[in-house]
């Protein structure tokens, strides 16, 4: 029996709206067959169908739907994987992104889950970018949900000049750091000006969640895709003590950073 398995995606990493993801190790799993079948409108079954697939389609997962973790992007990557390895085509992984990110309608949810990483996406383009992280990566998810659609109704349609230029400067701030594994550089660069106020005005318990943990210091922290979900990095030793510091009606989770993306397995 053929596995496909993708991580999930943390999106925007603060100021990278649109544009910064980063791939954690919470999976979702596609097998061809009708184990656990998905409706027909589950966006894994409707990207197998787009991709050509036909039949059952078997998902389990452990990314949370409403969330902020990229499940509809998780999604999408495996129903076309598993569209194209049953018609015997090859999983080409640039083939699933550009398939998968104008079905889902967003690249940076897309590209972690299909390459893995900390990746950058723009101009239709995804550039996966070396990481030198020492750190753990702790998400802390709340008990409700937010839609993506409501959520970005909520951002202003025009920003001021100096919010739009502190955003360009803090997210080539956030790739360097991540590349280069400057813990006190990605500190400052995951503050954001465009869209986490809004978004966190909406959900004060994501604010108040991100204010806790670097004061109880954590490297950063933003809120995860269009939340509610807050996701963090913290260093090993103070790890306990940032854990700690979270309110007490979500639940928290250590993970890893996903290097793999998108497998394929017998």
């Amino acid at each position: 029996m053929v596995t496909i398995r993708v991580p999930c995606s943390t999106a925007n990493l603060g100021p990278g709206f649109d544009a910064l993801g980063l791939a954690l190790d919470i999976s979702m799993t596609a097998r061809l067959d009708d184990s656990a079948p998905v409706d027909a409108g589950h966006p894994a079954q409707v990207a197998f169908g787009a991709g050509g697939g036909t039949g059952p389609l078997s998902i389990t997962t452990k990314i949370p739907p409403g969330k902020g973790l990229g499940y509809s992007g998780a999604s999408c990557v495996v129903g076309f994987a598993a569209a194209a390895h049953q018609q015997n085509l090859t999983v080409d992984r640039d083939e699933i992104f550009a398939r998968a990110a104008k079905l889902e309608g967003h690249p940076d949810n897309v590209a972690p889950s299909v390459y893995g990483g900390f990746v950058v996406t723009a101009a239709q383009r995804a550039i996966r970018v070396p990481c030198s992280l020492d750190v753990d990566v702790l998400v802390w998810i709340p008990p409700g949900e937010t839609a993506t659609r409501s959520s970005r109704a909520t951002l202003p349609s025009r920003v001021p000049f100096e919010d739009a230029v502190f955003n360009v400067g803090r997210a080539s701030l956030m790739v360097a750091a991540m590349a280069t594994g400057n813990l006190q550089a990605l500190s400052d660069a995951c503050a954001d000006r465009l869209h986490q106020p809004a978004r966190l005005a909406s959900s004060p318990d994501s604010a108040t969640t991100i204010e806790a943990a670097l004061n109880a210091g954590a490297v950063s922290a933003w809120l995860s895709g269009s939340g509610p979900t807050v996701a963090m990095m913290v260093e090993s030793a103070n790890i306990d003590r940032v854990r700690s510091s979270l309110p007490d009606h979500g639940h928290s989770k250590i993970v890893s950073i996903d290097a793999s993306g998108l497998t394929v397995t017998a």
